[in-house]
C-alpha cells in the first residue's frame, strides 16, 4: 500500500524534493493550490502526511483543519527570513517547520518512520515461542475471521497486526490503524465512522471515518478495551451486520474489512467490571493470540538489540558498531517491563551515549522496573511495610523486577476490598495525587479509579454521618 502526501499551496523550491523523495520511496504525491479543496480531501481520502506553504493563510487553514476534526500530520514549509512564520505554524497544530530548499537528510529523518512501518517484516522472530506465534498468526491471516491480539504494551501488536495484514489477501489494499486510547471520545465516533456535510458544527465537508477508508483492506484497532461503552454498540454493528451509520447520515453504508483488535488490558475482567460489553467481547474473540512478554522469549533480546543498532546507526551515519559480551550479558538478566518498546529506547539511549564502535555495558541504562533479574534471585529485596507507597507500586508493575509480589505477609487473611483499597491508594500517594500515572500503573482506566475514590470518599462520608 503505497504511502499518500499531500503539497498545499506553491511549494516551489520545496516540492521537486518531496516528489523526487517520493518516487525513490514508493510514495505517491499529490497536490492541492486551494486550502478548501485540501481540507476536503484531507476529509475524504487517506493521507499519511500533509505539508502546507507557510505563505498561506496558516490560522485559516489550521482552524478548518480542527472544525473538521482531522489528526493528519501537517508540516509547514518556508523561507528562513520570517521566524514568526515558523512559530505560527507550530503553535497553530504543525509537527514540523521546514526551510527551503529543503536538506534531502531533513527530508527523510521526518519520513522516515512513515517508510518504515509500511515496509516492517513482521516481528523479529528467533525464539520458539515467537516462532510458534508467527505460525498461528499465518494460519489466522488466509481467513477473513476478526483477530485479537493481546499482550503487555511495548510487545509489538501493531507490528504482528501489519505481518497479518501482509499475509492476507487483502495486503494490497489499505492497512488503516485507529489507536482508541489517543482519540477523545467525543472525537472516535466520527473517527471510526465519518459524518456527512453540515452533521454538527464545523462538519464543513463530508469525511470518510476509518472504516471506509480501509474498505477491502484490514482496520486496526488499537486498545480497543479504552474505547467508551456508549460507543461499544455501534462497533458490535459494524461488526455483525458489515454497515456502518456515519453521522449525519440517513441510510447505512455498507463495508468490506478485515478487524484486528488489541488490548494490553484483561478483557474478561473489563467484562465483569462492566467496562467491556460482554457481546463485542464474544464478537472479537474469534481468534485469540496472546503475544509473549520479551523477558519470556530471551532468545529475541539479541536479535532485536542487533536490529535496533542497525536501524539508529544509519540515523546516525555509524558503522561497524558491536555489542560487548557483558552487554549481551546486560541485556538478556534485564525483565523488559517495557518490553520491546522500552529495549528499542534502551538502545537508542546507549548509541547517543557510547564512544567508539563498541556498545559496552556502561552504556546501556536499565528502568528501576527493569533492573537485572538475577541480582533479584540471589538478593532479595527487603520487605517494606505493608501499605506503603513502596509496596503498592511493586504490587502494581507487577513486582520490581521478577513480576511477582512475595511480600504478602501482610494480606493473608485481609478481606480483597480492603487489600484493593490499600493498593490503590499507597499508589496514588506515591505518583504525588496524580490520577492518571496512578491509573496507569495500576493497570485501570482513569474512570474506574475515579469511581473508586468515590466509592471510598462516600463510605467515609457515610461513616461519619
Amino acid at each position: 500500500m503505497s504511502i499518500r502526501l499531500l503539497l498545499i499551496g506553491d511549494l516551489s523550491g520545496a516540492d521537486s524534493a518531496i516528489v523526487k523523495y517520493g518516487k525513490a520511496h514508493n510514495m505517491t504525491v499529490l497536490t492541492e493550490t486551494d486550502m478548501t479543496a485540501a481540507i476536503t480531501l484531507l476529509c475524504q481520502e487517506r493521507i499519511e502526511m500533509a505539508f502546507i506553504s507557510a505563505s498561506l493563510n496558516l490560522p485559516e487553514f489550521f482552524s478548518a483543519y480542527t472544525e473538521a476534526r482531522l489528526n493528519t500530520p501537517v508540516v509547514a514549509i518556508g523561507d528562513a527570513s520570517n521566524v514568526q512564520n515558523a512559530v505560527t505554524a507550530i503553535r497553530l497544530g504543525a509537527i514540523e517547520y521546514l526551510i527551503t530548499p529543503i536538506e534531502e537528510k531533513q527530508l527523510a529523518e521526518l519520513l522516515s518512520e512513515l517508510s518504515s512501518v509500511q515496509s516492517e517484516g513482521g516481528p523479529i522472530a528467533a525464539d520458539d515461542k515467537t516462532q510458534k506465534m508467527l505460525g498461528l498468526a499465518r494460519k489466522f491471516a488466509t481467513s477473513n475471521a476478526t483477530v485479537l491480539l493481546r499482550g503487555e504494551s511495548g510487545t509489538g501488536k501493531e507490528v504482528l497486526s501489519r505481518f497479518i495484514h501482509d499475509n492476507s489477501p487483502r495486503k494490497n489494499n489499505p492497512f488503516i490503524s485507529v489507536n482508541c486510547a489517543a482519540i477523545p471520545e467525543n472525537l472516535l465516533e466520527s473517527e471510526l465512522f465519518g459524518h456527512e456535510k453540515g452533521a454538527f458544527s464545523g462538519a464543513v465537508a463530508k469525511r470518510l471515518g476509518k472504516f471506509q477508508q480501509a474498505d477491502g483492506g484490514t482496520l486496526l484497532l488499537d486498545e480497543i478495551s479504552e474505547m467508551d461503552i456508549s460507543l461499544q454498540s455501534k462497533l458490535l454493528r459494524a461488526i455483525q451486520e458489515r454497515v456502518i451509520d456515519p453521522v449525519g447520515a440517513t441510510k447505512p453504508v455498507p463495508i468490506d474489512i478485515r478487524l484486528i483488535a488489541t488490548t494490553n488490558r484483561n478483557l474478561e475482567d473489563e467484562v465483569r467490571a462492566g467496562n467491556f460489553r460482554e457481546d463485542l467481547y464474544f464478537r472479537l474473540n474469534v481468534a485469540s493470540i496472546e503475544l509473549p512478554p520479551l523477558r519470556e522469549r530471551p532468545s529475541d533480546i539479541l536479535s532485536l538489540a542487533e536490529h535496533f543498532i542497525e536501524k539508529f546507526s544509519g540515523q546516525y551515519e555509524m558503522s561497524g558498531i558491536t555489542l560487548s559480551d557483558d552487554a549481551k550479558e546486560k541485556l538478556i538478566g534485564c525483565y523488559w517491563k517495557g518490553n520491546v518498546r522500552e529495549l528499542e529506547n534502551t538502545i537508542h539511549r546507549a548509541i547517543l551515549l557510547m564512544n567508539g564502535n563498541t556498545l559496552s555495558a556502561d552504556n546501556i541504562e536499565i528502568s528501576a522496573m527493569s533492573r537485572d533479574m538475577v541480582e533479584t534471585k540471589e538478593e532479595p529485596q527487603p520487605a517494606a511495610p505493608t501499605g506503603s507507597a513502596t509496596n503498592a507500586y511493586a504490587a502494581a508493575q507487577g513486582g520490581y523486577q521478577t513480576g511477582n509480589i512475595t511480600q504478602t505477609g501482610g494480606m493473608i487473611g485481609r478481606q480483597m476490598h480492603e487489600v484493593e483499597k490499600e493498593l490503590i491508594l499507597s499508589t496514588l500517594d506515591y505518583c504525588g495525587g496524580n490520577r492518571s500515572h496512578a491509573a496507569n500503573m495500576l493497570g485501570i482506566t482513569i474512570k474506574t479509579l475515579r469511581d473508586k475514590l468515590q466509592e471510598y470518599e462516600n463510605k467515609k462520608m457515610a461513616v461519619s454521618s
